[in-house]
């Protein structure tokens, strides 16, 4: 498990994403890059780091199913998820 603060951490960067998109899309389209540098920095799209949605887990993701790789077996193996069986490994 990833600790929480770092979960939240991205969470915090999606929110600012969404804010501030339009923004930042008219600033380029305008280039105006003197406006995009006093955007916060967290704002970027380049910036965000897929995690697993259960466990936080950065490494190993499937964006499929948005969770990773050690998650999907597990939830696999108990039968979790539809059309996954440990015999179809």
């Amino acid at each position: 498990m990833a600790r929480e603060s770092l979960k939240a951490r991205e969470r915090k960067r999606e929110r600012l994403v969404a804010k501030y998109a339009e923004k930042r899309a008219a600033l380029k389209a305008a280039g105006d890059y003197e406006g995009l540098d006093k955007l916060p920095k967290n704002s970027s799209a380049v910036r965000l780091h897929n995690r697993c949605k259960l466990t936080g887990r950065p490494k190993g993701y499937m964006r499929r199913f948005g969770i990773s790789r050690v998650t999907f077996r597990e939830m696999a193996n108990d039968g979790k998820i539809p059309g996954i069986r440990k015999a179809s490994w």
